[in-house]
This record gives C-alpha cells, sequence and structure tokens, in this order.
C-alpha cells in the first residue's frame, strides 16, 4: 500500500531540471509586493522513497527507551509444591493455593519484557538525509504535490508562500491570525482544529490522548516576537532553517507541506548546498 503511495507521489512530481521559477512576495496584508526567484535548492528531484526513510530514522532515534520496574510482577513470596498433588506445578503464595509470579499467571512478571537497553534508533546516510530533507523541500514548492496532502488555502497563491520580514515583528497571536486570513491560509488552520480526535489505543491514557493533524510549517530567519505570537496555533510547527528537516517539511513521510517562510529565512535557505 505504501508502494503504491509512493509510486503515485512520484508520478505527480514530475520536477524539470530548469531553474525553480518566480513565487510572489506578500505583504501582511495578502497584497502581492514583490516577486523573487526562488532558490536553487527547490530544484532538487523529489524521491518520496529516500524522504519516507529519513522520516523513519527521525522518528526512531527520538524515542524513549522504556521498561518495566526490574521486579515488577515478582514481589510475591512464592514456592512450588511439586509434582504428585495432582494440579499443576506453578509457583504458588505460600499458604495459599493462589498461583502467581509466572508469566502465564494473572499478575505475574513478563516473560521477555522491553528493555531500557535496548537500541530504538536507525541509522541513515548523512548524505541520504541531507538528499531527504532537500527534496522534501524541493516539494514545498509544488502547488501539485501541496494540494495532494490536503492542505487548503487560495487558489492564486504562490508556493512556498513568501511574506516580508515584517511577519517576524508581528506580537499577538490576533495579529497572526489576522495576517494568515489576509494572506490566504488561515484555512489550513481551521482544518487542522477541526480534525483534532481522540488517539486510539493507549495512549489516550499516558498524556497523548489528542492527536491533531499538522497544518502550516512557518519559517523565520531567528528566534523572534513572531514565533511567539504564532507557535500556539492549531497544528502549527515554527523553525528556523537550521532547525528544519526532512520530519518538518514532510510530517509522516509524506512531501508537499505548506510552508510560508520570510524573505530573510528563505535567503538563509538559499546558502543550502547538496
Amino acid at each position: 500500500m505504501a508502494e503504491k503511495k509512493m509510486k503515485k507521489i512520484k508520478a505527480e512530481a514530475e520536477v524539470t531540471k530548469s531553474a525553480p521559477g518566480k513565487v510572489n512576495v506578500y505583504d501582511l496584508k495578502g497584497e502581492v509586493a514583490g516577486e523573487r526567484d526562488l532558490p536553487i535548492a527547490f530544484n532538487t528531484e523529489v524521491r518520496p522513497d529516500v524522504i519516507h526513510r529519513a522520516v523513519v530514522a527521525i522518528e526512531a532515534n527520538r524515542r524513549q527507551p522504556y521498561g518495566p520496574k526490574p521486579y515488577a510482577g515478582a514481589r510475591h513470596s512464592v514456592e512450588t509444591w511439586g509434582k504428585g498433588r495432582g494440579v499443576s506445578r506453578v509457583q504458588r503464595i505460600k499458604g495459599s493455593s493462589t498461583a502467581a509470579q509466572s508469566p502465564n499467571n494473572v499478575g505475574g512478571r513478563r516473560a521477555h519484557p522491553p528493555k531500557v537497553e535496548k537500541d530504538l534508533g536507525k541509522k541513515i546516510n548523512k548524505k541520504e538525509l541531507l538528499l531527504a530533507k532537500m527534496s522534501a523541500l524541493s516539494a514545498t514548492g509544488q502547488t501539485e504535490l501541496v494540494k495532494a496532502r490536503g492542505h487548503q488555502f487560495k487558489e492564486e497563491l504562490t508556493v512556498p508562500v513568501v511574506v516580508k520580514d515584517d511577519i517576524e515583528t508581528v506580537k499577538t497571536t490576533k495579529e497572526a491570525v489576522e495576517m494568515l486570513e489576509s494572506i490566504g491560509v488561515y484555512d489550513d488552520i481551521v482544518r487542522a482544529a477541526e480534525g483534532k480526535r481522540v488517539r486510539a489505543g493507549r495512549g489516550k491514557m499516558r498524556g497523548r490522548r489528542y492527536r491533531m493533524p499538522r497544518s502550516i510549517l512557518i519559517v523565520l530567519s531567528s528566534e523572534c516576537l513572531g514565533e511567539r505570537s504564532l507557535r500556539n496555533l492549531p497544528g502549527v510547527d515554527v523553525a528556523t532553517p537550521s532547525e528544519l528537516n526532512a520530519s518538518m517539511l514532510a510530517p509522516g513521510g509524506d512531501p508537499g507541506r505548506l510552508m510560508v517562510v520570510s524573505e530573510k529565512a528563505l535567503e538563509t535557505i538559499g546558502g543550502w548546498a547538496r
């Protein structure tokens, strides 16, 4: 199923070897304030297979070791009756016939519990990781892939959505919402908020009760006021160019995330090289 999905995405992502092209630059009111060329980094071929492999490795390396207490399920005073009594030879609580502590008994220990010593990470080549990041970045500049990922935005917008550096000085979340509405990308945040669901499985009992779709990735040149005003919007991630990786640019390994980037941040990305 995953292979079919990757083939479909790759078929849609027919990238030419010419220059990446031009995009509009928008002001905070959503008006076109100019035009600029995309950096050559956006011309990398989209490789869904490499992106998926990198995202799996990144997520695996984020995992935290876990395991039970050393004596979990084994805190009983037990003995075995031996043979010849017409009952099974499981361990039983002293002075009682209640079976305990064995892996096949209620409340007993696990035979092979998860170990904290286990290495849960995955290895990936440095060049492969870099290619995945560049490939995922390139996908953010292809309207067809961004739409295929389910993002909602104004039809006439060019992607990635480049905004003047004033975005980095927005002080309040109220101002940030007004700005995103004016530009025409706020519908995607609404989509994420409405997609909030109770998580399936045990995670709902472990501090991860809800899961929410990812919406816009906002890239700013540095940590600033704009980050504080934008970071709590539903599904939004705010990052600097140095913090970007394949997982942020293509959550779940699906390329084509809707990205809003300041002019300064775009210049920094322009310095990336394979």
